[in-house]
């Protein structure tokens, strides 16, 4: 799959993507977007508008360009709001579920961490990013791993756990209960947007 392995902090400037390089990002770092004339005041087209809020969540995500348009098609297919069904097929994301509940720093921590094999779903090992977590899955790292694992939670200093799903930190166990709702999401996120890019 093709990766950005490029500066996390530039993708904050042009996109808005908040957490690929932190959970706490520096104050001071410049807002407007990169480059030489990043500072020049340019007002952006309607489809600009779009694709650049489809790549800040595509990003923050760390899906590929193909995977976003399957979620996108998988979502469209299903009844109900299309951006909420995108923002929940995404939350739903294995990597997704372990840095949500604390147990990387990063999204890209939580990557590996699957990859390697320190996970498993209802007892069975998964090391597939993508895996989609459904209601009542509880995930737990193997025995093995539980130090590795210990020494990463220790570094997150603030909860974020988030409410539907149950976390047990000291045994490295996460229920996850339910699907969440789109109040529960990130406010800032413009699904609708994405909806009217790929709908042109």
């Amino acid at each position: 799959m093709a990766r950005y392995t490029g500066p996390t902090n530039k993708l904050f400037r042009n996109y808005g993507v908040k957490d690929l390089s932190n959970r706490k990002l520096v104050s001071s770092m410049k807002q407007q977007p990169s480059g030489q004339h990043g500072a020049m005041r340019k007002k952006l087209s309607e489809y600009a508008n779009h694709l650049k809020e489809k790549q800040k969540i595509r990003l923050t995500y760390l899906v590929s360009e193909k995977q976003f348009a399957k979620y996108y098609q998988a979502a469209a297919r299903k009844k109900g709001v299309t951006g909420t069904i995108l923002l929940q097929i995404l939350e739903s994301r294995l990597d997704n579920v372990l840095f949500r509940v604390g147990f990387g720093i990063t999204r890209k921590q939580t990557r590996q961490i699957v990859n390697h094999g320190h996970v498993l779903v209802n007892g069975k090992k998964v090391d597939i990013v993508s895996f989609l977590v459904k209601p009542g899955d509880v995930i737990t790292v193997k025995s093995q791993s539980a130090a590795f694992l210990k020494s990463v939670t220790e570094l997150i200093d603030m909860p974020c756990a988030p409410a539907w799903m149950t976390t047990d930190k000291a045994a490295l166990k996460v229920t996850f209960d339910r699907i969440p709702e789109r109040e529960e999401l990130d406010p800032e996120i413009k699904e609708q947007l994405v909806i009217e890019y790929y709908s042109k």
